[in-house]
């Protein structure tokens, strides 16, 4: 009688217990998952230690974070929408930046603990050489290049980039806290990832921009709407998308030169409820440019100032802008003007305008 002969194991569903060449060759290729529940010290709630090919088990970790992957809601005129507290999108990229840039040198594993609303990713080794807190968005330099083109060649990852600028990217999108790098020291990267939505009017306009707009943004031009949204300062960089950005009606510019300030359009005040805080952003300027050239007029006392020299105090405004702050002081009787074409100055207070001009 014949014996059928065994079915061959399949790649995807043999023993999945830890691989005996990882463990005697590699056994600090090991992932760690942890959730905690509480932030006190102590056993975790579930842990789980992952000793096997990258390929058998990055889909049964994902379920396991998502197990405990609450939804957060928000309105949006007559519809209300979910939005995860984990996205799925920048929880995997941070997992892969893990596996792929980790120190595979050093003896420990790579840790990830989930809590509530954030999830921490720790792998061992710094930043590979030139890579900062400041630049780790925009530069790359591989720690396990072959290990990069294989994730690569498996559709994991782009070699174009690392991540984290997708990691940026969704979480402005969704109003979450960027992912945080700044707890990484000299022998271990520390990637947080929060996951609470802040501020659901801002998610509700970048929503309203479409998605055609939105997939022609860049990573700056995220970041520089996070920047207005938040008051911080805006670098060099990031004022090179504002044009886009105010085409896109994203943003609102006044002024012009070194004195032009933007802000979020009108639109985003409307939804957040607060139209007149876009009125005082966009208004407060302009009697701030009033009071300049008042204050300048006053300093120049009996002797007045001629428009060009008006210009000097707020060479950002054309003088057809100053004009028209001069013609609203005079209206308020403020300031006035007196003489005629090259010999009229202006004056601070509401004096006689058929007195002669000093010499």
């Amino acid at each position: 009688m014949a014996t059928a002969s065994p079915t061959p194991p399949s790649f995807f569903s043999a023993d999945l217990s830890p691989s005996p060449a990882i463990t005697r060759h590699l056994a600090q290729a090991e992932v760690i998952f942890e959730y905690r529940s509480s932030e006190s010290a102590g056993p975790a709630a579930d842990r789980e230690e992952y000793r096997e090919p990258f390929l058998l088990f990055h889909d049964r970790l994902w379920t396991k974070i998502n197990l405990r992957n609450d939804r957060q809601s928000y309105q949006d005129d007559f519809f209300r929408y979910d939005i995860p507290t984990f996205d799925e999108t920048a929880i995997r990229e941070g997992i892969l930046n893990a596996i792929c840039h980790r120190d595979y040198r050093l003896g420990g594993s790579v840790f990830i603990r989930q809590y509530s609303r954030r999830l921490e990713i720790v792998s061992p080794g710094g930043f590979p050489p030139g890579i900062t807190l400041e630049n780790i968005a925009d530069q790359q330099n591989p720690r396990n290049r072959r290990l990069a083109e294989a994730l690569n060649r498996c559709g994991f990852i782009e070699r174009s980039g690392q991540g984290v600028n997708l990691m940026i990217e969704r979480a402005i999108r969704q109003t979450k806290p960027l992912p945080d790098f700044s707890r990484s020291g000299a022998h271990e990267v520390r990637l947080t990832l929060a996951g609470t939505i802040q501020n659901p009017a801002f998610l509700r306009f970048i929503e309203r921009l479409g998605e055609d707009a939105l997939s022609r943004f860049q990573t700056l031009d995220f970041l520089a709407l996070d920047s207005l949204a938040h008051g911080r300062h805006l670098t060099s960089e990031m004022k090179t998308r504002l044009p886009d950005l105010i085409e896109a009606g994203a943003v609102e510019s006044q002024g012009r030169g070194n004195g032009q300030r933007f802000f979020l359009s009108r639109e985003l005040y409307a939804e957040m409820g607060l139209p007149g805080a876009y009125t005082r952003q966009k208004g407060l300027d302009h009697e701030t440019n009033k009071a300049l050239l008042e204050r300048h007029l006053k300093e120049r006392a009996k002797k007045g100032a001629p428009l060009f020299e008006l210009c000097q105090v707020l060479p950002a405004l054309s003088p057809k802008s100053i004009q028209r702050l001069l013609t609203e002081l005079r209206d308020e009787r403020r300031v006035c003007l007196i003489g005629k074409t090259r010999n009229a100055r202006w004056h601070s207070g509401n004096q006689d305008p058929d007195l002669a001009p000093p010499h």
